[in-house]
């Protein structure tokens, strides 16, 4: 009797003192950082109508309130450069979102809901979204693209201005000569080729001996354009550059159970979300890739961040606060999921994309790059690290998307129903 009595209190002593053990080891349970960073839409454009969150259904124009009107699944690819994003900005009226004189219908002034975006909804409703994130940058993706990987950037528009390149042939980094970038110097506009010496988080983690990976489209590829480390020299001409590998690579990492300690994913171009392309072919890719990573034998001590690069011309009514002259940038929706992630919560902390580089440098012990990530929040208030990530009994979430609405951009690529079937996922869950 008196052996079953002890080995009963070993049990409760066993269950009682592991939320306590879970919270003295807190961040440090993460051993896999994933982040991955998607294109062009703003908070209220995906989760203006997300309950609970600051959203809006309306908006203001030259000081008139307008509805935001269904947007398409495939939609026109609006003006979102430096100077498109410092006319929407107003300064800080949030009004003039007619964006390269796109007046007449106001196509900036849209947005998707639950039935367009029922994956991303889900994952927002089981998992973390935050409201109050901010893109890096007032600008477009290249100077954006940078800060995922450095904490500051002296650039402020695309090279040569453009919103694209012409074609696959053309790149936005250090091997692509000829090719000129808006940089902010001493408080003046210079034009310098892109390709940058700055120290990065890569170079950090290659310091601290940990281990990571830029899972992205590669040279030919339209989406290389973000591939941020090539505009990096000693990283595009150096050793590291054999760390950049297709996208592709990443799924297959995580069924080996070979993640790297920290990981950017970058989609392809036809999946990036960057209008014309669609929506729920976006959508799709990333649960696809999401999927190989809670089939992984690493999710049970992984984190997720996803997130979109910039505002792509959409109408946002939270004015950015303005930090160092560059920043921020206008709302763009962040999802964090996580075995560590609390559940069905809205995250109401301020951040932008160095608040990720926070997050890692906290969790790996590494020193700040600079002033942009030494202040920045680290989005911890986001998890519960007493929670057991290793729990068989995790519910599941299945996630389907709905059917694409009709494209109103005339693009001839893909957006066929082949790239928008429905698809499943069963996400694993922390438990209570």
């Amino acid at each position: 009797m008196r052996v079953r009595t002890l080995t009963l209190m070993a049990m409760v002593l066993q269950f009682a003192w592991w939320p306590l053990l879970a919270m003295a080891q807190g961040i440090q349970q993460v051993q896999h950082i994933v982040f991955i960073i998607k294109e062009n839409h703003t908070y209220d454009n995906y989760f203006g109508q997300f309950p609970g969150g600051n959203g809006a259904t309306t908006g203001v124009f030259r000081g008139k309130q307008v509805p935001l009107r269904p947007a398409p699944d495939s939609a026109p690819d609006l003006c979102h450069l430096r100077k498109c994003a410092w006319e929407a900005y107003a300064f800080g009226a949030m009004d003039d979102f007619a964006l390269g004189g796109a007046v007449k219908g106001l196509p900036s002034y849209q947005q998707y809901d639950q039935t367009d975006l029922a994956g991303y909804w889900q994952l927002a409703s089981e998992y973390v979204l935050a409201d109050n994130f901010f893109s890096s940058v007032l600008g477009p993706s290249f100077p954006n693209h940078l800060m995922t990987v450095g904490a500051f950037t002296d650039a402020a528009d695309n090279p040569n201005g453009q919103p694209l390149p012409k074609s696959s042939d053309d790149g936005w980094g250090c091997d692509t000569p000829g090719e000129q970038v808006a940089v902010v110097q001493w408080g003046f506009l210079q034009f310098v080729p892109p390709c940058f010496n700055v120290q990065t988080l890569p170079d950090e983690l290659d310091a601290a001996g940990i281990s990571w990976k830029y899972y992205a489209p590669q040279d030919g590829d339209l989406g290389y354009i973000w591939s941020a480390l090539d505009a990096i020299s000693h990283i595009r001409f150096g050793p590291d550059w054999k760390k950049v590998v297709p996208y592709q690579q990443m799924a297959i990492d995580a069924a080996a159970g070979n993640l790297p300690a920290v990981s950017w994913l970058i989609a392809p171009y036809e999946y990036s979300e960057h209008p014309p392309e669609s929506v729920a072919a976006g959508m799709n890719w990333t649960l696809q890739e999401l999927q190989a990573l809670t089939s992984s034998p690493d999710w049970s001590s992984t984190v997720v961040f996803i997130t979109w690069d910039d505002f792509g011309g959409w109408y946002d009514h939270v004015p950015p606060p303005e930090i160092d002259g560059r920043g921020f940038g206008f709302r763009v929706p962040l999802l964090i999921v996580s075995p560590f992630a609390k559940q069905g919560y809205i995250l109401h902390d301020q951040g932008d994309f160095v608040s990720v580089i926070k997050f890692i440098e906290e969790r790996f012990g590494l020193p700040a790059l600079g002033n942009r990530d030494a202040t920045a929040s680290d989005l911890t208030d986001a998890f519960n690290f007493a929670t057991d990530a290793g729990s068989t009994a995790a519910p599941s979430l299945a996630v389907h998307r709905s059917a694409p609405k009709e494209s109103q951009s005339g693009s001839s690529r893909a957006r066929g129903a082949e790239k928008t079937t429905t698809i499943a996922a069963s996400i694993p869950l922390a438990a209570d």
